[in-house]
């Protein structure tokens, strides 16, 4: 496992670079997800625009005006914040990454005044030679055309904070325990550590559909348009689960791998998760151990994690993100084909809930009853996603032909 950059660039290619240490691995990944998803949705959008489903706007602008002193001001401050703080972490981080959590370097007063100063002044002068060379004699008005997919970021930005404060608050409900402890020590690693993908939907999906209703995208249209990107950002994002370790994982699996997938790496099949990211130590209520990694163990041990499972589990992000790869292909495939709006987005929450139900059968999650049924949070959330989408399925087509008969 690499719980940042700085580690797995150590480990795969012999390279020190302290610096990454403050780049998260699950982080990284998540960022990739989500520009992998925008950049699916700015091509859904403008495909959707060129057959009339989605319509250009019009913007007045003003061309040749000079630059504002508070804009000038503003990319000063951004380039001294980026001099004194950035520029002095990387010419520094051996030292400062020496003991410690790297991210405490962000959230301390240590920095460098002169670097910061030499930024600023850099992109403050810059920004006012780009507009003394744009700058007319007489300032004018034009009108130019911003096609829809211009509402990618947007999208991306409410997504991505609906997302995250919906993913949170699920989680704090799953787990009480990590409820009391989040306001009993709001540190940033409280905050980041711990989401639930299904918040992250529900709350996410909301705050888009206020966007489109504001700036008057046809929802259905833009939740079609969203779903593929939404499947592969989900598998991008799961990578960053199995690669940094982050607790997402299964229940124990201590049987030999079978026979028929012995083509497979034995760590798709039972996984020890060397050096996860929480550095899980001592018995945990799932049934395995946390272990410290001995200098006879196959694996290097990072400093601040060298901890394993003791027994195996099963690697169930690895299996998602699989799964989320091939409902991408199948999406991607049939954007094209199926004509009535929304009946994509509907088939991805019937995928999406179908693989996310079994797949909670193999991993470790709280366990919730009702009416003597044992269930998880997950699953439950899972189930409704499912029949969700099954039923839009099979409305969308009889509302489509309602107003098509009304009109």
């Amino acid at each position: 496992m690499y719980p940042t950059l700085y580690h797995a660039i150590y480990d795969l290619f012999g390279l020190e670079i302290s610096a990454l240490k403050i780049v998260n691995s699950f982080g990284f990944f998540v960022a990739m997800a989500f520009l992998v998803a925008a950049a699916l949705l700015r091509r859904e959008m403008d495909r959707k625009q060129s057959t009339g489903l989605f319509q250009s706007t019009t913007q007045k602008i003003r061309v040749g005006e000079p630059v504002s002193g508070m804009e000038i001001a503003g990319q000063g401050l951004l380039g001294f914040l980026f001099g004194w703080k950035f520029l002095y972490l990387i010419f520094n981080a051996s030292e400062l990454f020496a003991s410690g959590m790297p991210q405490e370097h962000l959230f301390s007063g240590k920095g460098s005044i002169l670097l910061g100063l030499i930024m600023g002044g850099g992109l403050a002068g810059l920004r006012w030679r780009q507009s003394r060379s744009s700058q007319l004699d007489k300032p004018r008005t034009e009108s130019i055309e911003l096609p829809a997919s211009q509402h990618v970021g947007g999208i991306i930005t409410a997504a991505a904070i609906g997302g995250i404060v919906g993913a949170k608050l699920f989680h704090l409900l799953e787990y009480p325990d990590e409820l009391v402890r989040f306001f009993t020590d709001p540190s940033l690693s409280n905050f980041l550590g711990g989401l639930t993908i299904y918040g992250g939907l529900l709350m996410g999906g909301l705050a888009v559909f206020l966007y489109g209703r504001k700036y008057g995208l046809k929802f259905l249209h833009l939740a079609d348009a969203t779903a593929p990107g939404l499947m592969l950002g989900y598998g991008i994002g799961r990578i960053g689960c199995q690669v940094s370790g982050d607790g997402d994982w299964g229940i124990p699996n201590p049987n030999p791998q079978p026979t028929w997938l012995q083509w497979l790496p034995e760590w798709t099949w039972s996984y020890a998760y060397p050096n996860n990211v929480n550095g899980v130590y001592g018995p945990r209520s799932a049934g395995y151990t946390g272990k410290l990694i001995e200098p006879t163990d196959p694996w290097p041990i990072f400093e601040g994690y060298g901890t394993y499972l003791d027994p195996a589990v099963f690697p169930t992000a690895f299996y998602e993100t699989v799964l989320a790869t091939l409902i991408f292909a199948l999406l991607w495939s049939l954007r094209k084909r199926i004509q009535i709006p929304g009946q994509l987005f509907a088939l991805y929450l019937i995928f999406n809930g179908f693989e996310r139900f079994w797949i909670e059968k193999i991993r470790v999650n709280a366990i919730m009853e009702m009416a003597g049924i044992e269930f998880t949070q997950a699953e439950l959330i899972a189930t409704l996603t499912f029949l969700a989408g099954a039923f839009l399925w099979f409305w969308f087509p009889r509302r489509n032909h309602h107003q098509a008969n009304s009109h």
